[in-house]
């Protein structure tokens, strides 16, 4: 018996500063959207993961977020599942809301996430990244960055790590800052079409070029940004679809969860999580009409092309120069703007990936609609362990 999960409803607040809005006010907003966007009452929702990842450092609330969000409209007393697995958070909440209807525990259940990082102390923002790698093993990121992380001028210690990265990957490929630069100027051009992203305007390859540099070869349009923000989905199960009679259902092809591990000789962990994604979903990833993916920097998009299968090894460039992964392309990638445009309050941005995405198959992304998108692909990685990441989701969506 099929029982692939469908989004039934989704929803998300604008990214940015929402200083004067606490964990509560961002949930609700896009959990009631997402609520009416389904057509369903909190009343229906028979299970709950709720994502938030830095806050507890930034706003002092831990261990119940979910309970606090919810605790004005949960007379029923559904179980709240408190998920945190770093910049991955809502994606995890996503994959295990959506494993939970595909077992046939549940026929409706909402995940949501929802972030706050602006504060006016930074050092309490860079402790929430730094908290993301190992805090038990200090060198073990000096060993891989050769070098101490310099993030006192920074949020985030992630930006010496990605900039490692883009090294070594432009060694490998023949990748230039330049190429970098594309791929910030085509996210600026996207996100300017996103009432949601947090940066509307478009900026020029030499804008980028030209902009401060944070840590070499990123310059700061290249990097993503603070951001607070929530995002939701309702998933109902395929008895539950047809009793709403939904018209415009999007499927739940695969979504699958990995960690990694500091261990010698292991597989890349997003390559090794898309084979299994795109195995489950039973397509090869030459049939994906639209990607969104953790650009936490420009870097990352072009390294992500590869690790997906959208080309080859060391082909990262030329797919850029191609303009494949611009609206208009072949795969556009990043529609939304991506991390760089759109923000990245890491506790949401996954289920934002979903957000778009699910807007995207049923048709109505505006002047950002792909044409004729069918099969979509989200990826969210988070944290940092060894030599790749601690995190992976990776979910595959059709109409």
């Amino acid at each position: 018996m099929n029982r692939k999960p469908i989004i039934a409803g989704v929803g998300m607040t604008s990214f940015g500063d929402h200083s004067n809005k606490n964990l509560k006010d961002l949930g609700l907003i896009a959990i009631n959207q997402a609520l009416s966007d389904s057509g369903l009452d909190f009343s229906s929702i028979e299970a709950v993961w709720a994502g938030s990842a830095g806050a507890p450092l930034i706003t002092g609330q831990v261990c119940i977020n979910g309970q606090v969000v919810l605790q004005d409209i949960n007379y029923k007393q559904v179980p709240i599942i408190n998920v945190e697995n770093a910049c991955a958070t809502a994606s995890t909440a996503f994959q295990q809301a959506a494993t939970m209807v595909e077992l046939g525990a549940y026929d409706v259940v909402l995940a949501f996430g929802v972030e706050k990082l602006y504060h006016p102390e930074r050092q309490r923002v860079g402790q929430v990244f730094m908290g993301c790698t190992d805090t038990t093993d200090p060198d073990a990121l000096y060993h891989f960055l050769g070098r101490e992380a310099d993030a006192a001028q920074r949020h985030s210690v992630f930006m010496d790590i990605y900039a490692a990265i883009a090294k070594q990957y432009m060694e490998s490929s023949g990748a230039t800052k330049r190429h970098f630069a594309q791929i910030a100027a085509k996210n600026s051009y996207h996100g300017s079409l996103n009432e949601y992203a947090q940066f509307h305007d478009v900026l020029s390859v030499e804008d980028i070029l030209n902009a401060r540099t944070i840590v070499e070869p990123l310059t700061l349009p290249m990097c993503s940004p603070l951001g607070d923000g929530a995002a939701a989905a309702v998933l109902v199960s395929p008895r539950m679809a047809k009793k709403l009679g939904l018209t415009a259902p999007v499927f739940v092809r695969s979504s699958v969860l990995a960690s990694g591990a500091s261990l010698e000789n292991l597989p890349d962990l997003t390559s090794n999580t898309a084979h299994k994604a795109y195995q489950l979903a039973g397509i090869d990833p030459k049939e994906l009409d639209c990607v969104e993916l953790h650009d936490a920097t420009a870097p990352a998009e072009m390294i992500y092309y590869e690790a997906l299968g959208l080309c080859g090894p060391g082909e990262g460039p030329a797919l850029v120069e191609d303009g494949a992964t611009s609206l208009g392309g072949r795969i556009p990638v990043s529609i939304s703007g991506g991390l760089i445009r759109k923000g990245h309050p890491i506790g949401a941005t996954g289920l934002a990936q979903i957000f778009e995405l699910t807007q995207q198959l049923r048709g109505l992304a505006g002047a950002r609609q792909v044409e004729g998108a069918k099969v979509a692909l989200a990826e969210n990685g988070g944290g940092w362990l060894g030599n790749d990441a601690a995190a992976i989701a990776i979910t595959v969506l059709s109409s």
